[in-house]
C-alpha cells in the first residue's frame, strides 16, 4: 500500500534528454573484464560515465549524466543508496555551473523524492521561470505540490504540462490527479495511454506505468484486472521490485498466502524493498506469528531510517498495531506540518484518534475527505471516527462505503473492518 505516489524519480529520465538511454552506445567502450566478467549494461554504463567524469572534471554534462543512470538504476533495482550518488554527481555538476538546466531538472526531482517537497516546488517554480516551455519543470511542480496539498496548483501544473508535451510522463501525472478526484475510469484511461506511449526501448519506465494501471484496478477492489495487468509488467521486466511487490500484495488479498510470500522474497533478492517487508510482517500477523511479525516491522524501520525513508509510513504502521502511539503521532504530526495531502492528513488522524484525541481526528479526517478520493483506507478511518464519537450511523456509512470501495484494501484492517462493521449492525 502506497501511502503516497511520487512520480518524480520515475519521470525525470523521460523527459530530460534521455540521458540514460543516450548513454547505451557508449557501453561498448569499455570492456565488461574493467567492472567484471558478469557486469550487467547498467554497470558498465555507471563505470564509462564515472571514468568520464574523472577525464572531464569540470564538465557539468558528464556529471548529470552519471547522476542520470544512478537514477535509472535505482529505479530498476530499489537500491535507495544509488539516489545518494546521484545527488553527489548533481551537486558537482552545480558547483561547476549553478545554472546548468539538466543539473537543476534532475536537482529538483531528487528533492521531492527525498520529501523535501517545499525545496522540490520553489526549484522546479524556478525552472518554470527560466524555461516557460518545458514541460518537465511542470511535472516536478505538480508533484511537489501534490504532496504539499496544494491540489488546485497541482492540476493546473499536471494540464501546462500536457498541453506542452503530451507523453507517457504528462499522461500519468493527469492520471494520478482524476484518481485523487475519484475518478477511476479517467485514471485508468490516462494510466492505459501511459504505458501505450512510454518508450518501448525503456522496459523499466513501461512497466512502471503498467504498475501504477495496477495499482488504480485494485484501488478499487478489481483484483482480477490488476493481476492481469500486473502480470503484463512482470513478462516486460520479470525483475522489477515494484511490479513484484504490488503482484504480492494481490495475492495476499486474494488469499494466497503462500504465493505472495514468494513474490516477497523475488522483491528482496537483490534490495529490502520496504513495502514489501511491510506485507510479509502482516502476512506473519495474519497467521498469528506475532514474534516474527513484529522482527520484520523492526527491519522497516531501520531500513526506512538508514535510507532517509519516508518514515511517515511507521505512523501508520504503529497506529494500525496500536503500538508505540506517542511516536506515531509525533511523526504524523511533523509530517503535515509541512505536507498537507490528503494522506498525510490520513495518518495523522488516525493516530490522532489511536491516542484518544477523537475530535481533533475528526477535524483532521475531513481534509482527508475532501477531494471525495475513492480510498477504502481513508473511509475506513472516517468510519472508525465516528464509531468512536459514538456516531453508529456515520460510521456504518463510512464503513459500507470503504467495504464497497476495495474490501482487500488491506491484509489485517480489512478483517477489522468488518468485524465492525458486523457489531455495529
Amino acid at each position: 500500500m502506497n501511502t503516497r505516489n511520487i512520480l518524480t524519480i520515475l519521470m525525470m529520465l523521460w523527459t530530460v534528454g534521455g540521458l540514460a538511454c543516450a548513454d547505451q552506445s557508449s557501453i561498448q567502450t569499455t570492456s565488461a573484464r574493467s567492472i567484471g566478467e558478469n557486469a550487467s549494461p547498467a554497470d558498465t554504463a555507471i563505470f564509462n560515465a564515472e571514468a568520464e567524469t574523472e577525464r572531464s572534471p569540470d564538465s557539468p554534462a558528464a556529471f548529470t549524466k552519471l547522476a542520470a543512470l544512478y537514477i535509472k538504476k535505482a529505479r530498476e533495482t530499489g537500491d535507495k543508496s544509488l539516489n545518494k550518488k546521484a545527488q553527489s554527481a548533481i551537486e558537482r555538476a552545480l558547483e561547476i555551473d549553478s545554472k546548468d538546466a539538466t543539473g537543476r531538472k534532475l536537482n529538483a526531482a531528487l528533492l521531492a523524492s527525498a520529501h523535501k517537497f517545499t525545496e522540490a516546488r520553489e526549484a522546479a517554480l524556478s525552472l518554470t521561470r527560466d524555461y516557460p516551455a518545458e514541460a518537465y519543470a511542470y511535472g516536478i511542480l505538480s508533484d511537489s505540490n501534490i504532496e504539499l496539498g496544494n491540489y488546485d496548483e497541482a492540476a493546473a501544473a499536471a494540464q501546462t504540462m500536457v498541453d506542452l508535451k503530451p507523453n507517457s510522463s504528462s499522461y500519468a501525472r493527469v492520471a494520478q490527479h482524476r484518481s485523487l478526484r475519484g475518478d477511476h475510469t479517467g485514471a485508468v484511461e490516462l494510466y492505459t495511454k501511459a504505458a501505450q506511449t512510454a518508450d518501448p526501448m525503456d522496459k523499466e519506465a513501461q512497466t512502471w506505468c503498467l504498475v501504477q494501471l495496477a495499482n488504480e484496478h485494485f484501488k478499487v477492489g478489481n483484483l482480477d484486472k490488476a493481476a492481469r495487468v500486473v502480470d503484463e509488467g512482470l513478462q516486460i521486466s520479470p525483475a522489477h521490485p515494484l511490479a513484484l511487490t504490488a503482484k504480492a500484495r494481490f495475492l495476499a488479498a486474494s488469499g494466497d498466502l503462500n504465493g505472495a510470500e514468494e513474490f516477497i522474497s523475488r522483491a528482496n533478492s537483490a534490495f529490502a524493498q520496504d513495502e514489501a517487508l511491510i506485507l510479509l510482517g502482516d502476512i506473519n500477523y495474519k497467521r498469528g506469528k506475532a514474534d516474527e511479525a513484529n522482527r520484520i516491522y523492526a527491519q522497516v524501520e531501520t531500513s526506512m531510517r538508514r535510507n532517509d525513508g519516508d518514515i511517515h509510513r511507521l505512523a501508520l504502521l504503529w497506529a494500525d498495531r496500536d503500538i508505540r502511539l506517542g511516536e506515531s503521532l509525533s511523526i504524523a504530526e511533523s509530517d503535515y506540518a509541512t505536507n498537507k495531502d490528503i494522506y498525510a492528513s490520513d495518518i495523522y488522524a488516525w493516530s490522532l484518534l489511536k491516542n484518544g484525541r477523537v475530535e481533533e481526528a475528526r477535524a483532521m479526517i475531513q481534509n482527508s475527505l475532501r477531494l471525495k478520493t475513492n480510498d477504502a483506507r481513508i473511509l475506513y478511518h472516517a468510519g472508525m471516527i465516528e464509531r468512536a464519537r459514538g456516531n453508529r450511523s456515520a460510521a456504518k456509512r463510512f464503513l459500507r462505503r470503504a467495504l464497497k470501495a476495495n474490501p482487500s484494501f488491506d491484509l489485517i484492517q480489512s478483517d477489522v473492518l468488518r468485524d465492525v462493521l458486523s457489531k455495529l449492525d
